[in-house]
């Protein structure tokens, strides 16, 4: 809530502001873009203001709402109420760590076994955006080797190998993101090798669909926008109906807005968008390989700022900071707020408010979990702003020392 007001309701206000729009020309862009048909313009610009002051629209209208601002219904309007999983059947049956190991080097491997590592692996998994890099790396690295000698133990059916096959493969690409946060390039692109082979033998569409997204983030982060574009639609050939399908779209529409390509961007966005809406609120939203509703707003923002469209992309890093942060200050997300963090200082820096733009730079670099070549990108980019418009100023030369100085900690090995 904010004030009286739920945040979805401020945000619906904040967005209309955004654009220029008075309700009435809300009304009309959601008649129009969206679809939503009504009795009269009157009656619906009625309804629009009870929604700002906190009615809940119904489900027609709320994706309507979302598709004329860009999003997803659940990235803006309440999430469905969690429900419990298998998590806990497996916790009830007391698989710990080490019976788990101690199964896996006797290749007694049986279906609760399989389940507890799946259940390891998704703890994993949805610890990536906050637990240190180096913590899990080693953890990761450790249950990679012990998943992978029982493979070469034998002793397993058909259906156990290429369900170990999968879990592998899911634990090749967490390890594989975590070396490349870290900096180590040639680690990482041989881990996501290893990934997409295993998803081959398993037969696995959304691993493999998810390393060909890692392809793609690391070209994104290289510079080469074409084979980000490359990398994507290989990767969306292999899983077009799956989440990982939404985030091959981003990672296109982020090389396009490199490339000044808005229409493109607009149309990859739109393209991921429309899979994400038609897809269930996940489980597990905290799992880094699950596309959250959420995270549209972060692929959004990043493409805004570099369109040079400053009101809406601020407001959608305001947003990625609100939906990454607890109401105690613990950030759930300290990788997306950083990049958050740089948008803000963009807009900063355009707006003339240079002391904002340096604090909220320097902020984003410091985090302790945070995605190195992401962060020197994105920082090269509000440095490359600093430059062009305070290049003289102390401040300026010294974040331009902080941004160099990060990218000289990524290693090619």
């Amino acid at each position: 809530m904010v004030g009286d007001r739920p945040s979805w309701a401020r945000r619906i206000a904040v967005e209309r502001v955004a654009r220029g729009w008075s309700e009435r020309e809300a009304v009309r862009a959601l008649r129009e873009r969206a679809a939503v048909e009504t009795a009269s313009e009157d009656s619906m610009v009625r309804r629009w203001e009870r929604w700002e002051d906190g009615e809940l629209p119904d489900d027609r209208c709320r994706a309507g709402i979302a598709a004329l601002f860009g999003t997803v219904t659940y990235a803006l309007f309440p999430a469905p109420p969690r429900r419990g999983g298998d998590r806990e059947g497996v916790d009830a049956a007391g698989r710990e760590t080490l019976e788990i190991v101690r199964r896996l080097e006797r290749s007694d491997i049986d279906d609760v076994t399989l389940d507890a590592l799946r259940v390891t692996v998704d703890r994993l998994a949805s610890e990536y955006p906050f637990v240190p890099g180096e913590r899990l790396l080693v953890e990761g690295r450790w249950w990679l080797r012990r998943v992978a000698g029982a493979l070469h133990a034998g002793g397993l059916t058909l259906a156990q190998r290429r369900e170990v096959l999968a879990v592998s493969g899911w634990l090749a690409l967490l390890v594989g993101c975590v070396e490349y946060d870290m900096g180590a390039h040639r680690a990482a692109e041989s881990t996501r090798q290893a990934a997409l082979s295993l998803a081959a033998e398993a037969g696995h569409a959304e691993i493999a669909g998810w390393a060909h997204e890692m392809r793609a983030w690391f070209a994104l982060t290289d510079g080469d926008y074409r084979g980000v574009v490359a990398a994507a639609r290989a990767g969306a050939e292999r899983a077009p109906h799956r989440g990982v399908a939404v985030q091959l779209a981003a990672q296109e529409a982020k090389a396009w807005a490199r490339l000044g390509e808005r229409r493109r961007v607009e149309a990859a966005l739109e393209r991921g968008r429309l899979l994400l809406e038609r897809m269930p609120y996940p489980e597990n939203p905290e799992h880094h390989f699950v596309v959250d509703p959420a995270k549209f707003d972060f692929y959004a923002m990043d493409c805004y700022r570099l369109a040079g469209e400053d009101r809406l992309a601020r407001l959608l890093a305001e947003e990625v900071l609100r939906a990454g942060t607890d109401a105690d200050g613990t950030e759930r997300s300290p990788m997306r707020n950083a990049e958050a963090r740089v948008t803000l200082a963009v807009t900063a820096a355009r707006a003339g408010d240079l002391e904002q733009a340096l604090a909220l730079g320097v902020r984003a670099l410091g985090g302790d979990r945070r995605s190195v070549p992401s962060l020197v990108m994105t920082g090269g980019e509000l440095a490359a702003e600093l430059r062009s418009r305070y290049g003289t100023e102390p401040g300026v030369r010294d974040y331009l020392a902080l941004v160099r100085r990060m990218g000289r900690g990524v290693s090619r090995c």
